[in-house]
Order: C-alpha cells, then structure tokens, then sequence
C-alpha cells in the first residue's frame, strides 16, 4: 500500500492511498462469496452461479461497490497511520480508480490537528475568587441538613399551609375541553416549590382535605407545550392529605444522631471545616477556569470545520451515553424534546469549539513548558480507574492497551498544563 500526502488549506489534507491490484481481487472475491446467494441467472440455483457467469451477464463492476467497502475499511486507518499525521475527523473518502488486474486507488479528505499560536499565558491576571466561610454560611448548610432530616407529620385538622406537602387529585380544562396530561390523582406535591405553573400551588392555601376547588392559571407564553401556551385554564382540585415538616431540635442528641460527634459544637465545627475545604477546592477550580481561558483568548487558532463536526458528535455520542444509563434511547429524547440532532449539533457548537481551544492550547503549553505526567500520577489515576470501575488495580493494569496508556498520560500532562497556568496567575 502506498499512501502520499497533499497538504491544503485550514489544517486539511488529502490523503491518496493506493492498494495492490491482487488486494482488489481478493476483495472482488470476498464480495462474490457474500452476494451470489442474491444473483439470478437462468439455469443455475441461487449461490450456485460461478463469479465469471455474474460478470459477463452483469458486468465486471457488479461487485466493485462492496469490494471497495471492504478494501476501504480494511485499509483506511492503516493508511492515516501512515501518513504520519495527525489526524483529527473522520475521513471523506472518494475513489480514484477500480479496475481489475489495477491497483485500487482512493482518497482521502482529513483535518490535521491545527498549529497553535500561543499568546501570554504565564502570568495572565483574573480575579481573586473569596474563599471566606461566614457564621450565615455555617448556619444555612445546618439548616438544609436539619430540613433533610425533618420529619413528616399528617394533618386532619386544618387547611393547607405554605410549606405543606400534599397529594392532590387535578384536571385541567382549556376553554372547557381537558387537555392531555392535564389530569393527575394523589399527585405529591409541595406547596412553595414552584413546580406547577405560576399561581396554582398558591390558590391551594387554605383548601381543606376533601373538598373541590377550582384553580384559575394563565399558561406562560414560552410554555414548552406549544398548543398551551399563553392560554387560560381551569383545574379542578380536591386535597387527599395533608403533611408538614417536623424539624428537629439542633442540640448534643441531633447532632449523635446525624453525625460522628457527641456534641452540637463538634458538629457545627465540621461543617464550617468541610464548608472551608470545598470552598478552596472551588476556589483553584476557578482559578484554573479562568487562567485557561485568559491563555486561550491570547492564542490564535484555526480550527477545521471537519474537527468541530467531530467534536460535535463526541459530545452527542456522550450525552446518548448517560441517556441510557437514565433508561431513555437518544431516539426517544429527540422525540420527546422535538429537538432533531442537527438542532442540538447547532446548540453544543460553542461548548464544542470551547472544548477543542482549551485543549490544544493545553498541549502547545505543556508542550512548551516540558510538563510531563508524573509515575505517580499515572499510577493513582490507575487506582482512581479501578475504584470507579469495581475493579483491581492489577486486573485494570493488564488491560491497558498501549493507546489507552497514551491518552491517559495525555490527559495528566494537560491537567499539568491547567495547573501550571493557575499557579502562575495574578490574582487581583
């Protein structure tokens, strides 16, 4: 196989792979054998007819469409890694030439990773971000502790409050007509939580337990339910029950109870502690956020339109992922959101392109500074793999492949780069 390279404008390049006229036979054959079962010729049995037979009534080009399928695929990462570039979207391929007894002659149309311009970057100034833990903070984090750890009382003997949590039976009505999925019944919900359309939870205060009253709404305008929205509506309501929080006292035997500490002081000690310590981690995790981004801002860059399409699709392809682990096909959300995945490849393009400058100005600095992932962190981000995954440390060793290797310590050196800039930042 040879492979040359012509090297073309905005980081693409054209790749012409040539393959040996006897790889073409052996891929023409390879068609023949998966196709005769669907070839008629008369006086011979379907997957009977010899391959001469299907060329001289068909034509010898009757099997070049699936043989060129099948010399590309087996050929075309080969051929990128031959190149010696690197290569950074899928390529678009287009044939040159097939012909039997000829050499199989196709190309390829790739983007190549583009070159950075590397601005100011050590020394860049951002903002200071405040790391201070106040008495307030301490006593909100207690307070959603303590409302986490309230408990539910029911209630017969009085109407509905603010801050209740009720089941509710309700069917709503658009000019006197019932709309789809507008009708509920014993439907939990909470009374200030904003989760219905604006005003409904508040014409609830002061309903009692099992009498009917009528909830007058206005849809919003940019109601997602086109055929609803800015609309009048009438739901017909009746409380089923009525619950409300009992908060527990915040003294020595709360604080045993949700805690490792005998004492309320003990208690709120660690979380003003823990409050301080995610408060700092916030704190560099910004810092290293807008140290990058100031050293991205100075860098030029020309990224490849067939680079940010491929950018785009990761991020589709990620998104899909963590569908399916919430149980719902990416078919399904498109469906049910009525957003097409051009529509979202449109929507991700900023994060997208966002996603690509951030990295490779990463690299060109950890490029240009000789950063390096350490032994050690190659070898505690195996540990962290294997925790993640549920799996020994040694068993996840094995499987390494070298390429997998490669991209993690790729990753520790960029991470290494994020840090870099953020250590060398002037906070003002």
């Amino acid at each position: 196989m040879k492979v040359s390279v012509e090297k073309q404008e905005g980081s693409m390049a054209l790749l012409t792979i040539e393959v040996e006229a006897e790889k073409l036979e052996k891929a023409i054959e390879e068609a023949y054998q998966k196709d005769k079962s669907k070839m008629s010729v008369p006086g011979f049995r379907k997957g009977k007819v010899p391959r001469q037979m299907i060329e001289k009534m068909y034509g010898p080009e009757v099997f070049y469409d699936r043989a060129s399928d099948i010399l590309i695929r087996e050929t075309i990462e080969e051929a990128c890694d031959e190149s010696g570039e690197e290569i950074v979207s899928s390529p678009v391929v287009d044939i040159e030439q097939i012909e039997k007894g000829k050499p199989f002659i196709y190309t390829a149309s790739v983007a190549l990773k583009p070159p950075v311009e590397l601005g100011e970057y050590k020394g860049v100034v951002i903002d200071k971000v405040n790391t201070e833990v106040t008495d307030d903070d301490v006593n909100e984090a207690i307070e959603r502790e303590r409302k986490n750890n309230a408990r539910q009382i029911t209630v017969t003997d009085r109407p509905v409050q603010d801050g209740d949590t009720i089941l509710l039976d309700f069917e709503g009505f658009v000019d006197g007509v019932p709309f789809e999925g507008g009708k509920g019944g014993d439907y939990s919900l909470k009374i200030g939580s904003g989760s219905f359309i604006p005003g409904f939870e508040d014409q609830l205060i002061g309903q009692n337990i099992g009498e009917e009253c009528e909830v007058n709404v206005t849809f919003p305008e940019d109601y997602h339910a086109k055929d609803l929205a800015g609309k009048a509506a009438v739901f017909k309501c009746m409380v089923n029950e009525i619950k409300y929080d009992e908060l527990p006292e915040l003294d020595d035997d709360y604080a045993s109870d949700i805690s490792e500490f005998e004492t309320f002081d003990e208690y709120k000690a660690d979380v003003r502690k823990n409050l301080e310590e995610r408060r700092q981690k916030e704190a560099r995790e910004a810092k290293e956020d807008a140290a990058v981004a100031a050293a991205v801002e100075n860098a030029k860059i020309d990224i490849p339109g067939p680079m940010l399409d491929a950018q785009k699709d990761r991020m589709i392809s990620e998104f899909a992922q963590q569908l399916m682990y919430q149980g719902m096909s990416f078919d399904e959300y498109t469906q049910y959101s009525g957003v097409t995945r051009e529509q979202m490849k449109d929507q991700i393009e900023p994060q997208a392109e966002t996603r690509i400058r951030n990295r490779l100005v990463l690299e060109a600095i950890a490029e240009a500074e000789k950063l390096e992932a350490t032994e050690e962190q190659y070898q505690e981000e195996l540990k962290t793999m294997a925790e993640a995954y549920g799996q020994d440390v040694d068993k996840i060793k094995e499987d390494i492949t070298e390429d997998v290797e490669k991209m993690i310590r790729d990753d520790l050196k960029v991470r290494n780069a994020a840090e870099f800039l953020a250590d060398n930042a002037v906070e003002k």
